[in-house]
């Protein structure tokens, strides 16, 4: 039988076991009706909580209240005081909205809190056509503990504050407290995404108790869901934070994590795929106990960060209400140098290590250059891919002339393998390495060339999903080149494909893997060495990985799935033309030269020599003692 047909019937048989499995155990009747009774019973208990906990905190509510209804403004001024001391005025009041906007953000505020209730961002839309809103509503709160005299603590999320000044970009919100009053400024940039915040506490310090030199921060949100593929975009959800001075650090996104960072802290960012809100400290935070969960739809995550801030009369902060493109990001740094640098684009996942330079040195500068004078992301992506395999082709093409020279010396290696038995194996290497070793040929000289193209590839894997270019930029039949461009979808559960495929299909992967199996029956057909006799199983393994890619890429960017279609496509057309120009009966004829010539080992070549000795001789006599 050929190994063709093995290979088909290989396939065939896994096919059928999958179809066996998944039928076998998909759940019966009555197992159907048990698991849905069992989550009705879960629902009702949740709702039975969620009823519970509304309750316990509307009679806290109750037993907190401070005023009665009936009370005359001057019983509520008198209750007031009683309470929160000079800063009484807090107590009494209404909530009040100021909204500040630019050409790229709209800020809301209001003056319950003197806090941001809400951030749309004007220039961008998420998957249902509506402007990207960062939060609204409830979604989020910044809470500062105030320590007064006397009195305790004060949230002032819970204190009212009278609006001193408005206009379209800035605003003052001021607290009174005595003579004076505790000010919150806020100033949106001319086209920017940036806030500045600052805290004027001069004329109110004789009014607060500040023990350990630090106040309190707490902020909070939940993050809404932007993008079209909800279990991908909350890949690249997460909680970040720089160190002052050091690295930017990442909580885990893929489940509860917190950490209690005792150095002090330059931002905190609450992040999803493409968009960030983050909250920067003009100096440093003193420390920050932060949480990240995930959380129910149509959220991705839920945040919350408590930072110890260094009180001062004055106290200046930023935050910044925008997307998370690399550009952008790093102009933030321009003539900032040491401890003043933000560092904001590592908010953008490129990679770690050498991956990340690839990107930042190679990848972007490219994608950029050609972005300045083309529309069009897709042939953005094809002159991206044709630059790329260009700057690789000198190490393509000494692994290609690597792996010819190991090819035209097949007919010596099968006359090796046929004079020596198979249950020899290490005499057949000692001979195979021998005639490599006269000829000339370094059998790992193949593997050394792809090994440097590797950075760029798993670069690139890391460049697609957090390039925000890419984000609703249409090609062909992709609406969407951040995301799966899905020809097929369904919307029933269907055992193990739903769970490791999805509810999908992807026609850039589905073509990339059609591509990739196409490309390994081609690179395992000229690149037969003889070799892979000794490793029968490998071939049906290089078959078995373009499939594994089907189930992993499917739900990932069709642009990066149309870069490996292209890099493949490309790839294919240098093997057949490199294939075309060597010519190898020359070859063959010059690797016979030096066949005849006096050989002289390399060092490697010793050293591997030695070990298959002393393996052999382990051999021998684990032999004789059985």
């Amino acid at each position: 039988m050929s190994d063709s047909k093995n290979m088909y019937i290989g396939f065939a048989l896994i096919g059928v076991v999958l179809f066996v499995f998944s039928w076998l155990n998909q759940p019966s009747q009555e197992e159907l009706k048990r698991i849905s009774e069992y989550r009705d019973s879960i629902q009702r208990v949740n709702e039975a909580k969620k009823a519970q906990e509304e309750a316990a905190a509307l009679a806290l509510a109750k037993a907190n209240q401070l005023f009665e209804e009936g009370d005359s403004d001057s019983t509520k001024m008198i209750k007031a005081y009683n309470k929160a001391g000079e800063f009484y005025q807090g107590l009494i009041g209404s909530e009040e909205t100021v909204t500040l906007k630019n050409n790229k953000v709209t800020v809301v505020l209001s003056s319950k809190g003197a806090m941001a209730k809400s951030v749309v961002l004007s220039e961008f839309k998420n998957y249902e056509e509506q402007n990207v809103t960062l939060f609204d509503k409830d979604d989020a709160s910044v809470d500062f503990v105030l320590p007064v005299k006397g009195k305790g603590e004060f949230n002032t999320a819970d204190l009212y504050f009278k609006i001193k000044s408005a206009t379209d970009t800035s605003v003052v919100f001021a607290l009174p407290a005595g003579n004076g009053a505790l000010e919150f400024a806020y100033n949106l940039r001319h086209d920017d995404y940036m806030l500045d915040f600052s805290i004027d506490a001069s004329s109110v310090q004789n009014l607060l108790d500040v023990r350990g030199g630090n106040i309190e921060a707490v902020w909070k949100a939940k993050i809404k869901q932007q993008e079209k593929g909800r279990k991908f975009e909350n890949r690249y959800a997460a909680l970040n934070y720089k160190i002052y001075d050091d690295d930017v650090e990442e909580l885990d996104g893929m489940s509860y994590d917190s950490v209690e960072e005792e150095e002090s802290v330059k931002w905190v960012a609450f992040k999803d795929q493409f968009f960030s809100s983050v909250f920067i400290a003009n100096g440093k935070f003193t420390s920050a106990n932060m949480v990240s969960d995930v959380a129910e739809s149509p959220y991705l995550k839920s945040y919350e960060a408590v930072m110890k801030v260094p009180y001062e009369q004055s106290m200046n902060f930023s935050y910044y209400f925008g997307p998370n493109k690399y550009s952008l990001l790093k102009s933030y740094d321009k003539g900032k140098s040491g401890a003043e640098e933000l560092d904001l684009h590592h908010l953008v996942p490129l990679g770690w290590g050498i991956f990340r330079w690839v990107n930042q040195l190679i990848v972007i500068p490219l994608f950029n250059f050609f972005g300045s004078f083309i529309s069009s992301y897709g042939i953005i992506i094809l002159l991206l891919t044709i630059v790329i395999k260009l700057i690789l082709f000198p190490f393509t093409y000494k692994s290609y002339l690597s792996t010819a020279k190991m090819r035209v010396l097949k007919p010596q290696i099968e006359e090796i393998n046929k004079s020596i038995p198979e249950d020899r194996p290490t005499e057949r290497q000692q001979a195979m390495f021998a005639l490599y070793n006269k000829a000339g040929v370094n059998p790992m000289g193949g593997c050394l060339p792809m090994l440097l193209q590797m950075p760029v590839l798993i670069a690139m894997f890391s460049f697609f999903p957090a390039s925000i270019e890419l984000r609703q930029q249409s090609f062909l039949w992709a609406a969407d080149l951040s995301t799966y461009d899905a020809i097929v979808s369904w919307d029933k559960y269907i055992p193990f494909v739903s769970d490791y495929f999805g509810n999908h299909v992807s026609l850039f992967c589905l073509l990339m893997t059609i591509t990739n199996l196409i490309y390994t029956k081609v690179n395992m057909s000229m690149t037969d060495t003889g070799a892979q006799q000794q490793m029968p199983m490998m071939k049906y393994m290089m078959y078995f990985m373009p499939v594994m890619f089907l189930f992993i890429f499917n739900d990932y960017a069709s642009g990066l799935s149309y870069y490996y279609l292209l890099s493949l496509l490309i790839t294919i057309v240098q093997t057949y033309g490199m294939r075309y120009f060597i010519d190898e009966e020359k070859l063959l004829v010059r690797l016979r030269e030096n066949q005849s010539k006096p050989s002289k080992r390399s060092a490697w070549m010793e050293r591997l020599e030695a070990e298959m000795k002393r393996q052999q001789e382990l051999q021998k006599q684990q032999s004789q003692r059985r």
